[in-house]
């Protein structure tokens, strides 16, 4: 084919898939399906002008060649990379470890389930060995639920649910194809069979490997594209090699799982993205990516319409038979799935409870696709699979696939609104209802004012009035609906949790906070907007507290820190958590201006003071939080802060910038002078100062009371000698009957001491485990932290030394001792 024809052909392609949007839209059926109709449409017409329409019109060579010679390598490895790679990069990764248990049982579980019951279905109707079956039943299980998807978020649908079946579908991908090369190397002919042995090991390591490969490469390329910071246009470039590298080195190079090491490269690249690339110039990347994304997408579904024709060339009535009992198989899995694995998994809490209609929707929207089509294509291409099985694959997936297109998929949304998906919850209706009102009284005002001003005809200016008082005094009448105060808290929290979610990208946009940390935060919004929509003010208190708490990575980190010294992870996610809780301070106070200005005349008085008691709580909350950040980390918050107000001031002399400019008071050329200095400064401004542990111990030791009549060279000594403990709530610090070896001083926090029964309180300034030590008795006191708390350790040598040498802290001992009614005949001072 030559080059022109080639330019044609894809420019007609490009054409058909500009119109199929606005005709999917215009016809109300998902974009996919459409385009799958025209790709069959365009095939069979031109199968039947190269049988029997010779006469009519001649072809040209290039148009045949180029509609049924198109090969599976084309889907594989120009296509389906760059599809797989987009919806792993666009994933909100932290949301979906929440679930990743019911997406991975719902991906991988599901696909094998499918397989088998497809597999061992055909086995009694066929002449198939069980391995092509079962290498059909793989070709089949993956599903394409864009369109479900799609309609989920055009209802409304829980985002949770919405979020499972997408994380479903880019897995299923990944596992259908590796179970399908698996199955393939079975009816191969010249190919020996793999054994147990190749099941048991070496199928996990074609996962593992693609994990591993993928992982690698993301990591290997993550500085390059960082490097290219200046250079936006260099670094879309470099990530559009990413996936293709990717997939050729796993599966070329390794013998590895070419498709999950492009899942894994995206994924991993989402994750570091955020840390190392401006804001600006990741969201240029991903806007870049989903427009690649939709064009392969559509040329995938496209191109694999066009081969049906070719693949159902000579079905026969018995192959019809074969296709239902696939429907059937593959039907009775879903089934499986969905109304079995599904409920014990929510019985187990590690799922959302799925509705009865949103299963239906589920199940009627699993569609299948341009991947099923290129694996078929895959296997009538190979030359070492027998003919027999080459036809059978090729007519049986086509056949479902085509079910699932023009059956399923042209009702879906006819199927969605019969089972009432399609309408507003009563509650959401009530809401709206109130909405419309303040909205029209709103713009009855504005309108007025717009009319005096302009000076307009009266008799329209009058008529007008009349009909928008029509309007107004229906949507009066329908807001007349009473709502009960729980459902309008339940809603005016959400709507509050709402404008978070968006007080966050605004801060983020204006580079007050990094990407990294913002997408924790907005993960976290999420979370909260989810949980609030579905428990109310209860769920919305104890969401807001679990993003306070500190998680089981921290305490990790904490470990390393006090037992092996490694004081890294606990230093920078302890700088990520006080950049955090100073940013959600700022934006919660910044709520109750909201609450007065939007949500307090549509639920009225009442509804808005009580949602300004539960912001204040949780405000308290925070500000609890970063109090103690405070005291166990002196000096740093301090830091912190002033970074915030100086990348807050370069913004603010940015935007003054570019309204001078916008006037016309500054030329092009000065205006980017200025820019590109305040980005010089922006530059240092962004590096957030480094926790240093150590530094932070010396300032405790400074400000301990204790230690306050030493001079400087002595706190300097002290410190090193010192070792900063971070203690969790409930962490028992101190048990009966050990022999004592330390001596801790309390620099935050507070432990409880009990001792024969009764229970004291200790708290900054404190110290403990002096009395046991100095009377050489195994310990009778056990001390538990009751909060987040830092001590400052000493061993039994270095505390005698200090004892000898400050005679306030031997004034404490004696003092403790008196208070506790223990001789200090029995202290060794």
């Amino acid at each position: 084919m030559d080059v022109i024809s080639l330019v044609g052909i894809v420019a007609a392609l490009f054409i058909v898939i500009s119109l199929s949007e606005p005709l999917a839209d215009r016809t109300r059926l998902p974009y996919t399906v459409v385009l799958a109709i025209i790709g069959v449409l365009i095939g069979t017409g031109a199968v039947f002008l190269i049988e029997n329409g010779r006469d009519i019109v001649e072809l040209p060579p290039e148009i045949e060649a180029f509609g049924f010679r198109i090969r599976a390598s084309v889907f594989l490895y120009v296509l389906l990379p760059t599809l797989l790679f987009q919806v792993a990069l666009g994933l909100n990764l932290r949301r979906m470890a929440d679930d990743w248990v019911p997406i991975l049982v719902m991906a991988v579980l599901a696909v094998v389930v499918a397989t088998f019951a497809i597999g061992f279905a055909l086995t009694p109707f066929t002449t198939l060995p069980l391995v092509a079956c079962l290498m059909l039943g793989a070709i089949v299980a993956t599903t394409d639920p864009s369109a479900v998807v799609s309609i989920f978020r055009n209802v409304a649908a829980p985002q949770r649910l919405s979020r499972i079946v997408e994380g479903e579908s880019l897995l299923n991908d990944a596992a259908a194809i590796a179970l399908f090369g698996f199955f393939l190397t079975f009816v191969m002919l010249g190919v020996p069979n793999p054994t147990a042995r190749d099941a048991l090991v070496d199928f996990p390591l074609l996962i593992l490997g693609g994990l591993g490969t993928g992982w690698f490469l993301a990591r290997l390329w993550m500085p390059v594209l960082a490097w290219l910071e200046r250079f936006p246009l260099a670094q879309i470039s470099l990530s559009v090699a990413l996936p293709y590298v990717t997939y050729l080195v796993a599966d070329q190079g390794l013998g590895v799982s070419g498709v999950i090491a492009v899942v894994m490269a995206g994924m991993t690249l989402n994750h570091m993205a955020p840390g190392r690339l401006s804001p600006a110039n990741l969201e240029n990347l991903r806007e870049i990516w989903e427009v690649l994304a939709h064009w392969a997408g559509a040329l995938i579904f496209l191109l694999a319409a066009l081969l049906v024709p070719r693949l159902l060339g000579d079905i026969e009535i018995n192959d019809i038979y074969l296709i239902g009992v696939v429907i059937l198989a593959a039907t009775a899995a879903r089934l499986f799935m969905l109304y079995i694995v599904l409920p014990l998994l929510t019985s187990l809490r590690l799922s959302p409870r799925v509705d009865g209609p949103y299963r239906i929707a589920i199940l009627w929207g699993g569609l299948r696709g341009a991947v099923t089509l290129a694996l078929a294509l895959a296997v009538t291409e190979n030359i070492r699979v027998p003919p027999d099985i080459k036809r059978e694959v090729g007519i049986l997936a086509t056949g479902f696939t085509l079910f699932t297109l023009l059956v399923q998929g042209t009702t879906l949304r006819w199927i969605v609104s019969l089972l009432g998906l399609a309408k507003l919850a009563p509650l959401d209706r009530a809401l709206s209802n109130q909405v419309i009102a303040v909205a029209l009284e709103n713009v009855r005002e504005v309108v007025a004012n717009t009319a005096n001003r302009h000076e307009l005809t009266r008799d329209i200016v009058r008529s007008e009035a009349k009909r928008f008082a029509e309007r107004l005094d229906s949507a009066m009448q329908a807001a007349s609906d009473e709502i009960p105060d729980r459902d309008r808290i339940t809603l005016g929290l959400v709507a509050l949790a709402g404008r978070e979610r968006d007080m966050i990208l605004d801060a983020f946009k204006e580079r007050q906070i990094s990407a990294r940390l913002a997408e924790r935060m907005l993960s976290d919004a999420d979370r909260l907007i989810e949980r609030t929509r579905n428990g109310g003010r209860d769920a919305y208190r104890s969401t807001g507290r679990m993003s306070l708490a500190q998680g089981g990575w921290y305490r990790l980190a904490t470990r390393l820190h006090n037992r092996l010294h490694l004081s890294g992870p606990l230093a920078r996610m302890t700088a990520d958590r006080f950049e955090i809780l100073l940013n959600q301070r700022l934006t919660l106070r910044d709520l109750h201006s909201y609450i007065d200005g939007k949500i307090r005349r549509i639920h009225g008085r009442r509804v808005a003071d009580l949602l300004h008691e539960i912001l204040g709580r949780r405000e308290e909350e925070t500000q609890t939080a970063l109090d103690g950040l405070r005291l166990q980390y002196p000096g740093y918050a301090e830091e912190i802060e002033r970074r915030f107000l100086r990348r807050t001031s370069l913004r603010l002399e940015e935007q003054e910038y570019d309204i001078l400019f916008a006037d016309g008071l500054i030329g092009k050329e000065l205006h980017t002078t200025l820019k590109q200095e305040l980005a010089a400064k922006r530059l240092r401004v962004e590096a957030r100062p480094a926790l240093d542990l150590a530094v932070q111990k010396a300032e405790l030791v400074r400000q301990f009371p204790l230690f306050s009549g030493m001079d400087d060279k002595q706190r300097e000594r002290l410190a090193g000698s010192l070792k900063a403990r971070y203690v969790q709530p409930g962490e028992v610090l101190m048990r009966k009957g050990e022999t004592p070896r330390e001596v801790c001083f309390i620099a935050s926090g507070a432990v409880e001491v009990e001792t024969a029964g009764q229970k004291s309180r200790l708290g900054r300034g404190d110290m403990f485990g002096q009395l046991s030590l100095l009377s050489r008795q195994t310990r009778r006191t056990q001390v538990t932290a009751i909060s987040h708390s830092t001590l400052l350790v000493l061993d039994e040598a270095r505390f005698r030394r200090l004892l000898s040498r400050n005679e306030s802290i031997r004034a404490a001992v004696r003092a403790s001792a008196e208070q506790r009614g223990i001789s200090l005949e029995h202290l060794d001072l």
